[in-house]
């Protein structure tokens, strides 16, 4: 019930309600707004170049709407043409006169008497003043901007139908005291009477531009030439009468969305092909029957707004290929769109021209797990840069703007993948263990062998896990050929020492007491372990070119990985043999005594007696203990954890690694963020492991008692 809890509110659904409306003063129409990450102030910036900033408190010592900072950005006689987000906290505005400034609203908190104050400020990344990028000094139709440290990339569409780029080098970082860069400007080969929308990467590698229904994408790397890159065509074979209306790119810039005047969007992103990475188009979400005029992302996440020229919003989240809400927010047309830092709420501004009123609308908005659906968890999803869809466990990044990856196929195969390689491995070892101790060994020696079984149950997986991982893995690694040969040369010793020992003289057996002849087999196995890896480089080289493993990776194609299913089955099979012996010899041993005694006494031999009688009656036990086994390889933790790569692949490979649920559990918790996704997901994954335990039990139990109704009657 605690796991579901916790899981439960990954599957809520999204919520918009509005918190807050509040009519302000402009002077004209509000070309961008926004929040602070705290929601207690907010600001727009007017046609007119003016930045005001608000106060979101209603129980402060300013009601809420009130002014508290307002300051000209550009001169009295220029008003803004253009205002763009660059990088979610700066702004770009562009002047009818071909001026460009470059501004970013800052918000520090004070506290004063227990009280905490937000104080609005206004910072310039590059310069206070207006910065030339455009040599003519035309002014522009379109213009983009980003920046990193030390570089900052302008590309434009000037009045006189020019493209261009100006790149601004500083030496230091931007916003140092002497504030000097070097200035270079660049014409793009670009020939186009309009463009409507131009968007700069984050990393200032690509700029897209739009004409109409059709997006170039050239490339920023060489400062001397902008070359074109690519072409994004969107495909409107099955909708002839559509065309694209807005552009926008994904947190992080790797996706480019692209809206159209019929209400849906694309998704593209580069995906490596035969010719190249080139652009194709991943997805497509459904808006309505609206055209877009605008998509929004957020800043972390890959969660995008639609909003249409009535009011009409949308919001998806492309990972997960969810539709998330939709509905309307504005009851007039909307002029100015912001997602908060955090991104639980939304601004949006109304402008009334006729009353020279500015409305400003702030939502509520509980998205917190946007990125968890039952496709992403359990479907294949085609992720940003990959060539196709697949099944993929990567959680975190040293990214903030990382597309999280969190299906739960890879880690679901690996458990299943290390439980079978140790079941085959331990279940006959233990079987006939078991076998051989209840039915065929001495009472003398059977005080001793079991309970030393027993005894290794006790050892800590942690220390089998440490050997696998840190000796076993290298030794097998090394010596690839002998463990190979150990499958041969293991079993041919002990059928030839039975052979000998079948026959030899009566005489002679009766001199050898009778609890010494099965320690008879012991040398013999060391010897022919030895065997194996003396013969081991030998039969390298003779089969192997030297090298086993460079065979088996260069010649067959195979990866290999130190740190194996191989390794994982010997180290965890070695943990489950004393669960499944110890069950199944008391289930053997404990078959009365009367029904072995009257099979012998009917002429039937021990084999015949062993197998028709004595293992059917014990066969519910036995059963039993596989179950038993199989849970406990199921729910295994530090020898997968150590003896692996814990690399969450689909390979059935018994050179590949694996990770397991138990394993991503240990490995990931302690570093998830409380009430996060992650965090969510882990306890997902924990609710998964109880799943399959609890599908194992209950089918072992349901056998077990067919089993004993089928043979109680014996």
């Amino acid at each position: 019930m605690y796991l579901l809890y916790v899981i439960k509110p990954i599957f809520e659904s999204v919520s918009i309600e509005p918190e807050m409306s509040i009519a302000l003063s402009a002077d004209s129409k509000v070309l961008s707004t926004g929040v602070d990450e705290l929601k207690e102030v907010a600001f727009q910036i007017t046609e007119s170049g003016k930045i005001e900033f608000f106060s979101l408190l209603k129980n402060n010592n300013l009601p809420a709407g009130d002014l508290i900072l307002s300051e000209q950005l550009i001169a009295d006689d220029d008003r803004l043409v253009l205002v763009e987000d660059a990088g979610h906290d700066k702004k770009l505005l562009v002047t009818e006169h071909g001026q460009v400034f470059v501004v970013s609203p800052q918000f520090t908190a004070q506290y004063n008497n227990d009280s905490r104050q937000i104080i609005p400020s206004i910072s310039y990344p590059i310069v206070d003043s207006p910065i030339s990028v455009d040599e003519q000094e035309q002014s522009f139709i379109q213009l983009a901007f980003a920046m990193n440290e030390e570089k900052a990339v302008f590309v434009g569409f000037t009045q006189d139908k020019r493209l261009i780029k100006t790149s601004l080098i500083s030496d230091d970082e931007f916003g140092e005291e002497d504030g000097e860069f070097e200035t270079i400007y660049q014409e793009i080969d670009y020939l186009a009477h309009h463009i409507d929308d131009i968007e700069i990467s984050p990393d200032l590698t690509m700029v897209f531009v739009r004409n109409e229904s059709q997006v170039s994408v050239f490339s920023l790397d060489d400062d001397d030439v902008v070359e074109e890159k690519a072409q994004i065509n969107a495909d409107f074979s099955n909708r002839p009468d559509a065309k694209l209306t807005a552009m926008a790119l994904l947190s992080g810039g790797s996706s480019v969305l692209l809206g159209d005047n019929q209400g849906q969007i694309s998704q593209w992103f580069e995906v490596a092909t035969e010719q190249g990475r080139q652009f194709q188009q991943i997805r497509t979400f459904d808006s309505g029957d609206e055209a877009i005029a605008s998509i929004n992302t957020e800043q972390f996440r890959k969660s995008f707004y639609t909003l249409t020229a009535t009011g009409n919003m949308g919001v998806f989240f492309t990972t997960s290929e969810a539709e998330l809400w939709q509905g309307n927010i504005a009851k007039q047309h909307p002029t100015a769109f912001a997602i908060s830092p955090r991104s639980d709420a939304i601004a949006v501004a109304m402008y009334d021209e006729q009353k020279s009123v500015t409305s400003l609308e702030l939502f509520k908005v509980h998205n917190e797990h946007p990125e968890v659906t039952w496709q992403a968890l359990w479907q294949e999803v085609w992720y940003e840069g990959y060539p196709e869809p697949d099944y993929i466990w990567q959680s975190t990044s040293g990214s903030d703007d990382f597309e999280a990856k969190f299906s739960l196929v890879p880690i679901s195969f690996g458990t299943i993948k290390a439980a079978l390689y140790a079941m085959l491995f331990a279940v006959p070892i233990a079987l006939t263990a078991a076998i051989y101790t209840a039915y065929f060994m001495t009472p003398v020696l059977r005080k001793k062998v079991k309970p030393t079984i027993e005894l290794m149950e006790a050892l800590p997986t942690v220390i089998l896990g440490f050997l696998a991982g840190l000796w076993l893995a290298p030794i097998m690694e090394k010596y690839l050929p002998a463990i190979f040969l150990l499958f041969i040369f293991l079993p041919l010793a002990t059928i030839l020492t039975a052979f000998v020992w079948h026959n030899l003289s009566r005489d002679l057996k009766e001199k050898i007491p009778e609890t010494l002849a099965p320690v008879i087999l012991i040398p013999v196995l060391i010897a022919a372990a030895y065997l194996a890896f003396t013969f081991s480089p030998l039969f390298e080289t003779a089969f192997f070119g030297g090298d086993m493993r460079q065979y088996i990776t260069n010649d067959l194609g195979i990866n290999f990985d130190q740190r194996n299913a191989l390794v994982v089955g010997i180290a965890m099979g070695f943990a489950v043999i004393p669960t499944i012996f110890s069950m199944a010899e008391d289930a053997i041993f404990s078959v009365p005594s009367h029904l072995t005694s009257g099979s012998l006494a009917l002429g039937a031999t021990q084999w015949q007696t062993l197998v028709k009688v004595v293992l059917l009656t014990a066969s519910p036990g036995i059963f039993s203990a596989v179950m038993m086994g199989l849970g406990r390889a199921v729910g295994e933790t530090m020898i997968v954890l150590m003896a692996t790569g814990n690399t969450p692949i689909l390979d059935w490979s018994i050179f590949q690694g694996m990770r397991t649920l138990a394993a991503n559990i240990a490995v990931e918790m302690p570093e998830s963020e409380v009430g996060s996704s992650h965090y969510r997901i882990l306890f997902l994954a924990a609710f998964v492991l109880f799943v399959f335990t609890f599908i194992f039990n209950t089918m072992a139990e349901f056998v077990r008692q067919r089993l004993r109704e089928k043979y109680s009657s014996m």
